[in-house]
């Protein structure tokens, strides 16, 4: 899946974390959810999956703008 194909619902840059643009939330055609972040290490995440840190202002914008 490309980033075009999804909805951005924060972050108001070209979605680079390298310039200053994450974390940020997308949403899927299929109505779920895609984060892109800086990896966490609070613990091992199972194989094939990441934990990524999400601060509350973000998932409040991505609420926002669900319109929620």
């Amino acid at each position: 899946m490309a980033r075009e194909e999804l909805t951005r619902l924060t972050g108001n840059g070209n979605g680079e974390c390298g310039e200053k643009d994450c974390p940020n939330v997308y949403r899927t055609a299929s109505g779920s959810f895609i984060v892109q972040g800086d990896l966490s290490n609070a613990f091992q995440a199972p194989q094939g999956e990441g934990l990524v840190e999400i601060p509350e202002a973000v998932l409040r914008e991505a609420i926002r703008a669900l319109g929620w």
